[in-house]
């Protein structure tokens, strides 16, 4: 065997063990999946008796009870989820672009100030400010509506971060510059110049925003009192606190399974931006 069979051969063999290494990361992050997929088939008693790798025969006696109970509205909580979440991606994803393409293609006397201002915000835990933020929505008898969940995600500094980022290895000062030349206002170029090239980028941060609102328990237990507004989170640990004797770990399973579908779904239709996005905006090129 010459050097350059060797070499083939050892190339051969780092691929395998890459994917076998690969294949068995993926199977560990997809079994929590799997179980809880079976476990939402199968019924109370079954899932106290232990883990078992076959699906159950329960998934629409589970569905029927957790429809079917009064005191759970899934269907609004799921529409009132999507409501938040996708209009909580969107003004996030907007206005953290917009705030970006200021920082970036402006220069002004306190542009480091600024920038370092919104990342110094970054720094600071949400549940500092809750107390406060929650005084403020009463003062403005925003107690119980979704705005309060929907308006703050205009001023998020960890976003802004990552448009700007991008913004700074994909967008050349100079096309802004010509299409001020061309007579193209400010909210027009960012609009129709900007934001297309921005699209990955929008993309990978509208995933994360959507998630992190999706799954969002702490800011809506403050906000959201009647039934009609809970959110999906909310529903959940209202079944977790269930008493003993009307406690359904199948229903418990069946709402996380459910909860996780419109999830899934936004994460396959904009998966494909997202290896491109963090790849060209996560470092200077």
């Amino acid at each position: 065997m010459n050097q350059n069979d060797a070499a083939r051969l050892q190339l051969r063999l780092t691929r395998t063990a890459c994917y076998i290494i690969l294949i068995l990361i993926s199977a560990m992050c997809l079994f929590s999946f799997y179980v809880l997929i079976i476990n939402s088939t199968r019924s109370h008693p079954d899932i106290q008796k232990g883990f078992a790798f076959l699906p159950g025969g329960s998934f629409g006696y589970n569905l029927q009870n957790l429809l079917a109970n009064e005191n759970l509205p899934v269907v609004k909580a799921i529409f009132n989820s999507l409501f938040v979440s996708g209009s909580t991606a969107l003004i996030t994803t907007y206005f953290s672009a917009l705030t970006a393409y200021a920082i970036h293609a402006y220069d002004f006397r306190f542009k480091r100030a600024a920038f370092a201002f919104i990342m110094m915000i970054m720094m600071v835990p949400a549940q500092v400010t809750a107390l406060g933020f929650v005084r403020l929505i009463g003062t403005f008898n925003l107690m119980d509506t979704f705005l309060p969940l929907i308006l703050p995600s205009a001023a998020s500094p960890i976003v802004f971060f990552f448009m700007k980022q991008y913004m700074e290895a994909t967008l050349p000062i100079e096309i802004v510059e010509a299409a001020r030349i061309d007579g193209s206002n400010e909210f027009r170029t960012f609009n129709l110049i900007v934001l297309p090239i921005m699209k990955p980028a929008i993309a990978v941060q509208g995933i994360f925003t959507f998630v992190t609102a999706w799954n969002n328990y702490f800011v809506p237990s403050l906000i959201l009192k009647s039934a009609e507004n809970k959110t999906v989170p909310l529903l959940i640990a209202q079944l977790r606190n269930a008493d003993f004797l009307k406690f359904d770990m199948g229903q418990v399973y069946m709402m996380i399974t459910i909860a996780i579908v419109p999830v899934v779904i936004v994460y396959l239709l904009l998966s494909r931006y997202i290896i491109r996005g963090i790849t060209l905006g996560s470092v200077k090129g």
